[in-house]
């Protein structure tokens, strides 16, 4: 990845941090070609973060799919952490998007958040359920969730939270880098090579490769990540293909075109089958282990 040179070392800071503090982890990259920051653990004042956030006002929502056995597998233990980790001390709102909402497991709420469970419609292939996410989730920007959110993060239920997972990680629009992939040269990186498709990315594009179980920014930043994606997978439908990653390869290419004003390190959505790196400090989502055979149906 490299690390950020001290003698350019720009001067961080945003609404939700306060000062960061690049410099704390010069072992690891911690801030971007366009002056965006990566978050590591070290590099922010989490006391000043909720400072900062509470003097706004703001209410973060959190959406999440559980569709088939996804929903009896993840969605309450994805809850129930959430409730330990999430936001803590935050107006918070859950947006659960099922086939089944009387299936919903109940959980109990802290003071200042709200679950919200909307219909959404089962698709046959797990890979349709990936992708209508996007537009299900413009959709939604559109109405409710549009009106009672400031800002949104949406992540993957097949996880959970296991440290503070707070509001270091809003920003105008938020990447999340992928735990798998974050070491790799950037030709390695499994962009979407098909020229044929609206994902494309060219040998040189592509700055990281950013992972679709967590992204996230504001109302104004999320419609316009969602129209891109729909947009563009309606494009490669209509041409009879697929993009590689499916919708995480369209939000790859939207990232390129449009680079997020936040990117996540590893240590906010980490795989432990990976094993131990002295540069996860404290993982702050984990992976839950993959059993394909057994929820994608």
């Amino acid at each position: 990845m490299g690390v950020c040179p001290s003698a350019r070392m720009p001067l961080l800071s945003d609404n939700f941090t306060g000062l960061l503090r690049p410099w704390a982890r010069p072992e690891v990259l911690t801030c971007t070609s366009w002056g965006a920051p990566i978050i590591w653990d070290g590099t922010f004042d989490p006391d000043v973060a909720q400072q900062k956030v509470g003097q706004q006002n703001l209410t973060i929502g959190l959406t999440v799919f559980a569709v088939g056995r996804y929903l009896e597998k993840y969605l309450a233990r994805f809850l129930e952490t959430a409730e330990q980790h999430f936001m803590v001390g935050q107006r918070v709102v859950y947006y659960v998007f099922t086939e089944r909402p009387a299936a919903v497991p109940h959980v109990a709420l802290g003071e200042g958040r709200q679950l919200r469970v909307e219909y959404v419609a089962r698709e046959q292939r797990w890979q349709d359920v990936s992708m209508e996410r996007m537009r299900t989730l413009h959709e939604a920007l559109g109405g409710r969730l549009g009106r009672e959110a400031h800002f949104v993060l949406c992540m993957d239920v097949d996880q959970h939270f296991s440290g503070p997972f707070g509001p270091e990680a809003l920003a105008e629009s938020v990447a999340q880098l992928h735990a798998w992939h974050y070491r790799w040269p950037r030709w390695l990186l499994p962009f979407e090579r098909d020229v044929r498709s609206a994902a494309v990315l060219a040998p040189g594009e592509g700055d990281f490769y950013y992972h679709a179980a967590v992204f996230g920014g504001s109302m104004a930043a999320l419609r316009s990540l969602t129209a891109h994606c729909v947009q563009a997978m309606r494009r490669d439908r209509g041409r009879g293909i697929e993009a590689r990653w499916h919708d995480e390869s369209h939000l790859n290419k939207f990232f390129w075109l449009h680079k997020p004003a936040k990117v996540l390190s590893p240590e906010f959505c980490w795989s432990p089958e990976i094993g131990e790196r002295a540069e996860i400090r404290r993982p702050r989502l984990l992976w839950a282990p993959k059993e394909y055979a057994l929820v994608r149906d």
